[in-house]
């Protein structure tokens, strides 16, 4: 049975209701929805996780957005959280082709969202930015409005991202996909130690986030397989080709992590500068997890959420660019 895991310190909000969205390919995934806590509605938000990640990691931001009117989608992809695997370990962060994860959101588009407040809006976090960006340049994102916080565009973990591109497609290719990345390891990422962690600089938040990864067990997964990395290549090559943000019409805040180890914020930027309906805002003290890190970097955030998303009327441009530092071209 599909369930919503609770610490001490990181209680699941309550009114959640539960549902199993299955797939085209017949995957099924866990979905949470909740109404708003406000007195009106102003929409709702779909959370588009990370890699690794899983629906109990982002019930501050659910409560952040029901409070503020918003009624809320979340939901585990395929290969992590309480979400179908297809590898028999259950620890392996694994897709067999990024496509696929269009296959999870249009699943929860069809069969969960559909029956949700309108504007139906997202905010997307590293993978889930990768993913929402490339919906974005296809065409098919159900959303009026995206904010994606420290995009996956570029890897910075990896010191030869070209010859492990190379290699990760080869093995691929010769039928390794399903293999964890060389020295890849089942252990989630969120249960390091604290001290020189890549994730935040608040240390309450993250020992928070590594009791919940605790608690939910293989729904945190470890290292992601050849086949997730081959397939991150090609998504982020083909968002960081110069021609793909020109062409994105929907508007987009990109919200980026100044000191981000784990995705290039100078990639971000450059990419940010050639869209033609977005704005970037960049929070030079972050790491990678905005939504985790220290309150005044928070609220930083969520000032420019508010200013960017619809409320009682659309934000002017100048609202908009109160929030958004521009970037050079």
């Amino acid at each position: 049975m599909l369930t919503l895991r609770d610490t001490p310190d990181n209680p699941a909000p309550p009114g959640g209701t539960l549902v199993a969205a299955g797939t085209r390919d017949d995957c099924t995934l866990r979905v949470a929805t909740w109404q708003p806590t406000s007195r009106t509605c102003r929409g709702t938000v779909t959370l588009l996780q990370g890699r690794a990640e899983f629906i109990e990691k982002y019930y501050e931001t659910i409560r952040d957005l029901r409070a503020r009117g918003f009624a809320v989608v979340a939901f585990d992809w395929r290969g992590q959280g309480e979400s179908d695997r297809r590898v028999d370990d259950p620890h392996k962060g694994h897709v067999a082709r990024f496509d696929d994860y269009r296959l999870d959101l249009l699943a929860v588009a069809d069969m969960v969202l559909a029956g949700m407040p309108q504007p139906h809006l997202c905010l997307a976090h590293s993978m889930g930015g990768c993913i929402a960006l490339t919906g974005a340049l296809d065409g098919w994102l159900p959303f009026r409005r995206l904010v994606t916080v420290a995009p996956m565009l570029s890897i910075r973990m990896i010191r030869a991202p070209a010859a492990a591109s190379l290699l990760a497609r080869g093995l691929d290719r010769l039928g390794f996909g399903s293999r964890y990345i060389p020295f890849g390891k089942p252990v989630s990422i969120a249960t390091n130690p604290y001290p020189g962690n890549r994730l935040c600089r608040d240390p309450a938040r993250y020992a928070r986030n590594a009791a919940a990864a605790r608690q939910v067990g293989a729904g945190a997964v470890g290292d992601p397989t050849i086949a997730w990395l081959a397939g991150a290549f090609r998504a982020m090559a083909r968002l960081r080709d110069p021609r793909a943000a020109p062409r994105i019409t929907l508007p987009t805040l990109i919200v980026a992590a100044g000191a981000d180890p784990v995705c290039g914020t100078a990639v971000t930027e450059r990419f940010a500068a050639r869209l033609k309906a977005g704005h970037i805002l960049v929070l030079p003290d972050s790491r990678h997890e905005i939504l985790s890190e220290r309150d005044a970097i928070r609220q930083d955030f969520w000032a420019a959420f508010d200013a960017f998303m619809p409320g009682s009327a659309l934000p002017t441009p100048a609202e908009v660019e109160r929030h958004a530092a521009p970037v050079p071209v």
